[in-house]
C-alpha cells in the first residue's frame, strides 16, 4: 500500500523529532485540545497523557459533560478532538457544523439498556408517555427503533432531553415511564427502582451486528486542515493508550476513575477488567479493528460486524435523524468523515 502524504508527514515529523533530540535540539511541541464527558469509554485519553505516550504531544484535557458544547468550541476554533457517540456526523454535515468523525472507537455490547418504570408493564402503556433520551443522540435513535418494532410511533411519546445522571433521577422520581441508559447508570436504577425492567439491550445480536451504538472521535475541520501532523499525533496518542491499557488493565482503570472519579468498579463494569470484550460493556477497538470498521484496511471484525460498516451506520442514523427533524436531507457518509489521520498511523506502522 503506497504511503499517503499525511502518512509520509508523520513518519518525517517522528524521524526528525528522534534527529533533532539526539543534536540536542528542543523540539516543539504539539499542543492538542480534546474534550469528553465524563464516562469510562472516553477516558483513554487520560492514559496516553499520564503515560506520555507521545511524548511530542501536549494533550489539554477537558470534561465537558454535554457534547453539542464540545462541538460548539470545536467550531470557534477552542477544541481540537472531542471524543463522544457516534451519530452526530450528518448533522454536522447537514448544518454546515466543521467538524469531521475521523474513527470509530468502541461498539457497546451491553452497556446500553431501555428500562421501563414498574408502572408500565407493556410498551403500548408509552403512548401519551414521557420517555427520557438524550435527543440528537444515539440514546433517541435507539429508543425511536425500538418503540417502532414495538407498535408505538415516535410522536406518540414525548421524548423528554437528559443526561445520564438526570435520566436516572427522573427515572426514580417517577417523571418519565422509560430511559434508555449506559452503564453505570441502568444497574443503578435498576438496583434502586424494584420492579423495573431491561427491554432491550445493545449485547443483543441484532444491535451489536450493525454497531449502532458506540462511540466516536472526531475533529475541527481547522484542526485537520492546519494541523494534520497534530491531529496524526492525537490519533497516535489514542490508539496507544488503548495499546497500553490492554496490556495493564488494572493501571489502566485506576488512571481513569481517578481521571473521571468514578469508583474502580464502574469503570470495570464499561470497558471491563482484563483488555478485553466485555459483554455487557463495551468492546474498546484498537486501531486494527477500527481501521477495519472504517473500511481503512483489509480484515474481519468479531460480533457479526462487518468491515467498512461505517457506511451503513451511517446511513442509518442520517435516515433516523430526517425522521427525528434533526436533518433536513439525506448526505453520503464520506461528506462527513475524515479517514486521513487513521490511515496515517495505519500506514506508519508498516515497514
Amino acid at each position: 500500500m503506497q504511503l499517503s502524504n499525511w502518512s509520509k508527514a508523520f513518519k518525517g515529523c517522528v524521524l526528525g523529532a528522534a534527529l533533532m533530540g539526539a543534536a540536542g535540539v528542543v523540539q516543539a511541541v504539539e499542543k492538542v485540545n480534546v474534550s469528553l464527558f465524563s464516562w469510562p469509554g472516553y477516558a483513554f485519553w487520560y492514559i496516553a497523557k499520564e503515560k506520555n505516550l507521545v511524548p511530542d504531544l501536549d494533550l489539554q484535557i477537558s470534561i465537558i459533560e454535554d457534547p453539542y458544547e464540545s462541538f460548539a468550541l470545536m467550531s470557534a476554533g477552542q477544541l481540537d478532538v472531542t471524543s463522544s457517540t457516534v451519530e452526530y456526523g450528518p448533522i454536522a454535515v447537514d448544518k454546515d457544523v466543521p467538524v469531521r468523525l475521523v474513527t470509530y472507537t468502541n461498539p457497546s455490547y451491553g452497556t446500553d439498556k431501555i428500562i421501563l418504570a414498574p408502572s408500565i408493564s407493556s410498551p403500548s402503556e408509552l403512548k401519551g408517555k414521557k420517555v427520557a433520551v438524550l435527543e440528537g443522540g444515539l440514546t433517541q435513535i435507539f429508543m425511536g427503533i425500538w418503540l417502532e418494532e414495538k407498535g408505538v410511533g415516535i410522536d406518540e411519546v414525548e421524548f423528554v432531553n437528559v443526561i445520564m445522571d438526570e435520566a436516572a433521577g427522573a427515572m426514580l422520581g417517577g417523571t418519565v415511564s422509560a430511559a434508555e441508559f449506559w452503564e453505570p447508570f441502568g444497574s443503578q436504577v435498576l438496583k434502586n427502582m424494584p420492579g423495573s425492567r431491561v427491554m432491550a439491550t445493545s449485547s443483543e445480536d441484532k444491535w451489536i451486528s450493525t454497531a449502532l451504538l458506540g462511540d466516536g472521535m472526531y475533529m475541527s475541520e481547522a484542526f485537520l486542515e492546519q494541523r494534520p501532523e497534530a491531529a496524526a499525533m492525537a490519533m497516535d496518542a489514542y490508539f496507544k493508550a488503548v495499546e497500553w491499557w490492554k496490556a495493564n488493565p488494572e493501571e489502566g482503570n485506576q488512571i481513569i476513575a481517578d481521571a473521571i472519579q468514578f469508583p474502580v468498579d464502574d469503570v470495570e463494569m464499561v470497558i471491563g477488567a482484563d483488555g478485553e470484550i466485555l459483554k455487557g460493556g463495551i468492546m474498546v477497538f484498537d486501531r486494527e479493528q477500527a481501521g477495519r470498521f472504517m473500511g481503512v484496511v483489509e480484515g474481519e471484525l468479531p460480533l457479526g460486524m462487518k468491515n467498512g460498516q461505517i457506511v451503513e451506520h451511517w446511513n442509518t442514523t442520517n435516515s433516523w435523524w430526517q425522521k427525528f427533524g434533526q436533518v433536513d436531507a439525506l448526505h453520503d457518509w464520506s461528506t462527513g468523515v475524515n479517514l486521513e489521520p487513521l490511515r496515517t498511523v495505519l500506514q506508519a506502522e508498516q515497514p
